[in-house]
Protein backbone atom coordinates (compact mmCIF):
# COMPACT_ATOMS: atom_id res chain seq x y z
CA UNK A 1 0.00 0.00 0.00
CA UNK A 2 2.82 2.76 -0.99
CA UNK A 3 1.26 3.48 -4.17
CA UNK A 4 0.17 7.15 -3.90
CA UNK A 5 0.12 9.93 -6.74
CA UNK A 6 1.16 13.07 -5.82
CA UNK A 7 -0.45 15.65 -7.70
CA UNK A 8 0.14 19.70 -7.32
CA UNK A 9 -1.94 22.57 -9.25
CA UNK A 10 0.24 25.72 -9.69
CA UNK A 11 -0.84 28.85 -11.26
CA UNK A 12 2.12 31.33 -11.02
CA UNK A 13 3.37 29.98 -7.57
CA UNK A 14 7.09 29.71 -9.24
CA UNK A 15 8.81 31.29 -6.56
CA UNK A 16 7.15 28.73 -3.94
CA UNK A 17 7.19 25.60 -6.62
CA UNK A 18 10.59 24.20 -6.27
CA UNK A 19 9.55 23.83 -2.01
CA UNK A 20 6.22 21.86 -2.74
CA UNK A 21 7.83 19.59 -5.72
CA UNK A 22 11.67 18.57 -3.80
CA UNK A 23 8.89 17.66 -0.41
CA UNK A 24 6.69 15.63 -2.38
CA UNK A 25 10.37 13.47 -4.45
CA UNK A 26 11.58 13.87 -0.88
CA UNK A 27 9.03 11.56 1.02
CA UNK A 28 10.40 8.91 3.08
CA UNK A 29 7.86 6.69 1.33
CA UNK A 30 8.41 7.73 -1.95
CA UNK A 31 5.24 8.58 -4.62
CA UNK A 32 4.25 6.16 -7.37
CA UNK A 33 4.43 9.53 -9.27
CA UNK A 34 4.17 13.45 -9.33
CA UNK A 35 2.07 15.05 -11.63
CA UNK A 36 2.04 18.75 -11.81
CA UNK A 37 -0.61 20.44 -13.23
CA UNK A 38 0.23 23.99 -14.67
CA UNK A 39 -2.68 26.33 -14.77
CA UNK A 40 -1.66 28.63 -17.49
CA UNK A 41 0.92 29.94 -15.45
CA UNK A 42 2.96 33.10 -16.76
CA UNK A 43 5.70 33.21 -14.45
CA UNK A 44 9.15 31.04 -14.77
CA UNK A 45 7.26 27.72 -13.65
CA UNK A 46 7.75 26.26 -17.07
CA UNK A 47 11.34 26.81 -16.49
CA UNK A 48 11.45 25.17 -12.95
CA UNK A 49 9.24 22.39 -13.71
CA UNK A 50 11.83 21.60 -16.84
CA UNK A 51 14.76 21.21 -14.19
CA UNK A 52 13.35 17.84 -13.27
CA UNK A 53 12.72 15.87 -16.25
CA UNK A 54 11.17 12.90 -15.92
CA UNK A 55 11.16 12.87 -12.04
CA UNK A 56 7.87 14.75 -12.44
CA UNK A 57 4.67 14.82 -14.68
CA UNK A 58 3.94 17.86 -16.14
CA UNK A 59 0.65 18.77 -17.57
CA UNK A 60 -0.26 22.25 -18.75
CA UNK A 61 -3.41 23.58 -19.68
CA UNK A 62 -5.18 27.00 -19.90
CA UNK A 63 -6.55 28.29 -16.54
CA UNK A 64 -9.76 26.78 -15.46
CA UNK A 65 -9.03 27.11 -11.45
CA UNK A 66 -7.98 24.82 -8.61
CA UNK A 67 -10.60 22.10 -8.84
CA UNK A 68 -10.28 21.77 -12.48
CA UNK A 69 -6.68 21.11 -12.57
CA UNK A 70 -6.77 18.80 -9.15
CA UNK A 71 -9.24 16.76 -11.70
CA UNK A 72 -7.29 16.88 -14.41
CA UNK A 73 -4.28 15.49 -12.16
CA UNK A 74 -6.47 12.54 -11.10
CA UNK A 75 -7.62 11.44 -14.14
CA UNK A 76 -4.04 10.62 -15.48
CA UNK A 77 -2.87 9.38 -12.03
CA UNK A 78 -2.33 5.64 -11.22
CA UNK A 79 -1.78 5.41 -7.65
CA UNK A 80 -4.59 3.76 -5.30
CA UNK A 81 -4.13 6.91 -3.32
CA UNK A 82 -4.35 10.66 -4.19
CA UNK A 83 -2.86 13.35 -2.06
CA UNK A 84 -3.27 16.78 -3.44
CA UNK A 85 -0.60 19.37 -2.60
CA UNK A 86 -0.74 23.36 -3.32
CA UNK A 87 2.22 24.45 -5.32
CA UNK A 88 3.06 27.16 -2.56
CA UNK A 89 2.92 24.54 0.87
CA UNK A 90 5.50 21.75 1.47
CA UNK A 91 5.27 18.52 3.38
CA UNK A 92 7.54 16.85 5.94
CA UNK A 93 9.44 14.23 4.97
CA UNK A 94 7.31 11.29 6.60
CA UNK A 95 3.42 12.98 5.61
CA UNK A 96 2.68 10.06 3.34
CA UNK A 97 4.24 7.28 4.81
CA UNK A 98 1.81 8.23 8.06
CA UNK A 99 -1.06 8.40 6.05
CA UNK A 100 -0.88 5.24 4.40
CA UNK A 101 -0.11 3.61 8.11
CA UNK A 102 -3.47 5.00 8.94
CA UNK A 103 -5.21 3.26 5.80
CA UNK A 104 -3.65 0.26 6.82
CA UNK A 105 -5.92 0.15 9.73
CA UNK A 106 -9.41 0.21 8.01
CA UNK A 107 -10.81 -0.59 4.93
CA UNK A 108 -13.31 1.62 5.31
CA UNK A 109 -11.14 4.92 5.55
CA UNK A 110 -11.56 6.94 2.34
CA UNK A 111 -9.65 9.99 3.29
CA UNK A 112 -7.15 10.51 5.94
CA UNK A 113 -6.14 14.08 6.67
CA UNK A 114 -3.39 15.55 9.47
CA UNK A 115 -2.36 18.52 11.31
CA UNK A 116 -0.79 21.74 9.61
CA UNK A 117 1.98 23.95 10.89
CA UNK A 118 1.20 27.72 9.24
CA UNK A 119 4.27 29.64 7.84
CA UNK A 120 5.03 32.62 6.63
CA UNK A 121 6.16 33.88 2.84
CA UNK A 122 9.75 33.00 3.76
CA UNK A 123 9.24 29.45 5.83
CA UNK A 124 9.31 31.25 9.33
CA UNK A 125 7.05 28.58 11.43
CA UNK A 126 3.93 30.56 12.66
CA UNK A 127 1.18 28.73 14.08
CA UNK A 128 -0.01 25.31 14.14
CA UNK A 129 -3.39 23.43 14.03
CA UNK A 130 -3.74 19.87 15.32
CA UNK A 131 -7.57 19.44 15.71
CA UNK A 132 -8.95 16.94 13.35
CA UNK A 133 -11.31 13.74 14.02
CA UNK A 134 -12.25 10.29 12.77
CA UNK A 135 -14.82 7.69 11.44
CA UNK A 136 -17.86 8.98 9.89
CA UNK A 137 -17.78 12.22 10.69
CA UNK A 138 -19.64 14.20 7.75
CA UNK A 139 -22.39 15.92 10.12
CA UNK A 140 -19.64 17.46 12.03
CA UNK A 141 -18.27 18.84 8.85
CA UNK A 142 -21.78 20.55 8.48
CA UNK A 143 -21.87 21.81 12.26
CA UNK A 144 -18.09 23.09 12.19
CA UNK A 145 -16.80 20.53 14.77
CA UNK A 146 -13.21 19.99 14.44
CA UNK A 147 -13.70 17.03 11.54
CA UNK A 148 -11.01 18.26 9.30
CA UNK A 149 -8.29 20.34 8.79
CA UNK A 150 -8.84 23.53 5.68
CA UNK A 151 -6.28 22.73 3.91
CA UNK A 152 -6.67 20.06 0.83
CA UNK A 153 -2.81 19.64 1.24
CA UNK A 154 -3.38 17.53 4.43
CA UNK A 155 -5.40 15.25 2.67
CA UNK A 156 -4.64 11.81 1.32
CA UNK A 157 -7.84 10.26 -0.68
CA UNK A 158 -8.27 6.56 -1.85
CA UNK A 159 -8.76 6.96 -5.21
CA UNK A 160 -11.62 4.66 -5.37
CA UNK A 161 -13.35 7.26 -2.96
CA UNK A 162 -12.24 10.29 -4.86
CA UNK A 163 -14.22 9.18 -8.17
CA UNK A 164 -16.78 7.84 -5.74
CA UNK A 165 -18.01 11.01 -5.69
CA UNK A 166 -17.15 12.35 -8.78
CA UNK A 167 -14.12 14.58 -7.80
CA UNK A 168 -13.88 18.43 -7.72
CA UNK A 169 -16.73 20.25 -8.08
CA UNK A 170 -14.79 22.80 -10.89
CA UNK A 171 -17.42 25.49 -10.48
CA UNK A 172 -15.30 28.56 -9.91
CA UNK A 173 -17.78 30.46 -7.55
CA UNK A 174 -17.02 27.13 -5.36
CA UNK A 175 -13.34 28.79 -5.02
CA UNK A 176 -12.01 28.36 -1.90
CA UNK A 177 -14.53 26.02 -0.51
CA UNK A 178 -13.96 23.42 -2.99
CA UNK A 179 -11.53 21.61 -0.29
CA UNK A 180 -14.63 21.83 2.28
CA UNK A 181 -16.92 20.40 -0.60
CA UNK A 182 -15.43 17.41 -1.92
CA UNK A 183 -14.53 16.34 1.99
CA UNK A 184 -18.48 16.83 2.72
CA UNK A 185 -19.27 14.40 0.15
CA UNK A 186 -16.60 12.02 0.59
CA UNK A 187 -17.38 11.76 4.59
CA UNK A 188 -21.06 10.79 3.62
CA UNK A 189 -20.09 7.23 2.09
CA UNK A 190 -16.51 6.90 3.77
CA UNK A 191 -14.39 6.84 6.77
CA UNK A 192 -12.32 9.48 7.82
CA UNK A 193 -8.67 8.93 9.19
CA UNK A 194 -6.86 11.02 11.46
CA UNK A 195 -2.66 11.57 11.88
CA UNK A 196 -2.48 14.34 14.73
CA UNK A 197 0.65 16.04 13.87
CA UNK A 198 1.73 19.05 11.58
CA UNK A 199 2.67 17.21 8.11
CA UNK A 200 1.74 20.14 6.23
CA UNK A 201 3.48 23.59 5.81
CA UNK A 202 0.75 25.97 5.17
CA UNK A 203 1.91 29.16 3.76
CA UNK A 204 0.16 32.43 4.72
CA UNK A 205 1.48 35.18 2.11
CA UNK A 206 -1.79 37.04 1.97
CA UNK A 207 -2.93 35.79 -1.33
CA UNK A 208 -4.86 32.65 -0.37
CA UNK A 209 -8.40 32.50 -1.40
CA UNK A 210 -9.41 32.23 2.16
CA UNK A 211 -8.08 35.71 3.12
CA UNK A 212 -11.24 36.93 0.96
CA UNK A 213 -14.04 36.55 3.17
CA UNK A 214 -16.63 37.82 1.00
CA UNK A 215 -15.44 34.83 -1.41
CA UNK A 216 -15.46 32.60 1.10
CA UNK A 217 -19.22 33.34 2.20
CA UNK A 218 -20.13 32.79 -1.34
CA UNK A 219 -18.57 29.78 -1.67
CA UNK A 220 -19.57 27.89 1.40
CA UNK A 221 -23.18 28.68 1.38
CA UNK A 222 -22.80 26.94 -2.30
CA UNK A 223 -21.47 24.09 -0.78
CA UNK A 224 -24.22 24.43 2.12
CA UNK A 225 -26.96 24.28 -0.47
CA UNK A 226 -25.94 21.23 -2.34
CA UNK A 227 -25.37 19.58 0.98
CA UNK A 228 -28.91 20.19 1.74
CA UNK A 229 -30.72 19.83 -1.56
CA UNK A 230 -28.99 16.30 -2.14
CA UNK A 231 -30.00 14.95 1.42
CA UNK A 232 -33.61 15.93 2.43
CA UNK A 233 -32.81 13.77 5.95
CA UNK A 234 -30.59 16.48 6.89
CA UNK A 235 -33.65 18.88 7.48
CA UNK A 236 -34.07 18.50 11.08
CA UNK A 237 -30.18 20.03 11.27
CA UNK A 238 -30.76 22.65 8.71
CA UNK A 239 -31.15 25.81 11.21
CA UNK A 240 -28.47 24.73 13.44
CA UNK A 241 -25.77 23.86 10.73
CA UNK A 242 -26.72 27.55 9.20
CA UNK A 243 -26.07 29.00 12.23
CA UNK A 244 -23.16 27.57 12.74
CA UNK A 245 -21.95 28.57 9.41
CA UNK A 246 -23.04 32.19 9.82
CA UNK A 247 -21.30 32.72 13.39
CA UNK A 248 -18.35 31.05 11.83
CA UNK A 249 -18.66 34.03 9.13
CA UNK A 250 -19.35 36.86 11.47
CA UNK A 251 -16.35 35.62 13.42
CA UNK A 252 -13.72 35.71 9.67
CA UNK A 253 -15.80 39.32 9.21
CA UNK A 254 -14.63 40.69 12.81
CA UNK A 255 -11.36 39.44 12.79
CA UNK A 256 -10.36 41.42 9.33
CA UNK A 257 -12.21 44.02 10.62
CA UNK A 258 -15.17 44.40 8.06
CA UNK A 259 -17.81 44.69 10.80
CA UNK A 260 -20.79 45.37 8.21
CA UNK A 261 -20.13 41.78 7.49
CA UNK A 262 -19.86 40.62 11.01
CA UNK A 263 -23.13 42.72 11.86
CA UNK A 264 -25.04 40.64 8.75
CA UNK A 265 -23.81 37.17 9.58
CA UNK A 266 -24.41 37.86 13.92
CA UNK A 267 -28.08 38.76 12.08
CA UNK A 268 -28.38 35.55 10.37
CA UNK A 269 -27.19 33.58 12.57
CA UNK A 270 -29.44 34.87 15.47
CA UNK A 271 -32.41 34.41 13.26
CA UNK A 272 -31.93 30.79 12.30
CA UNK A 273 -30.84 29.67 16.32
CA UNK A 274 -31.95 32.23 18.58
CA UNK A 275 -29.64 31.11 21.20
CA UNK A 276 -26.49 32.07 19.29
CA UNK A 277 -27.39 35.73 21.06
CA UNK A 278 -25.94 34.75 23.93
CA UNK A 279 -22.53 34.26 22.07
CA UNK A 280 -22.73 38.05 20.36
CA UNK A 281 -23.66 39.52 23.17
CA UNK A 282 -20.32 38.09 25.02
CA UNK A 283 -18.15 38.33 21.62
CA UNK A 284 -16.63 41.88 22.22
CA UNK A 285 -15.48 40.38 25.75
CA UNK A 286 -13.94 36.97 24.42
CA UNK A 287 -12.23 39.12 21.68
CA UNK A 288 -10.72 41.38 24.36
CA UNK A 289 -9.83 38.64 26.63
CA UNK A 290 -7.73 37.41 23.59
Amino acid sequence: MDNVSVIIPNYNYGRFLREAVDSALGQTVAPHEVIVVDDGSTDDSGEILASYGERIIVIRQQNQGVGAARNKGAEIATGEFLAFLDADDYWAPTKLEKQLAVFESDPEIGLVHCGFQNVDADSKLLDANLSGSEGWVADKLLRFEPSITAPGGTTMIRREGFWSVGGYDANPNLHPSEDWDLSYRIARKWKYGFVSEPLLFYRQHGKGGHTNIARMERAMLIGFGKAFADDRELHPIKNECYAKLYLVLAGSYFQAGQYGGFLRNAAKSIWRRPANLRYFLEFPIRRLRR
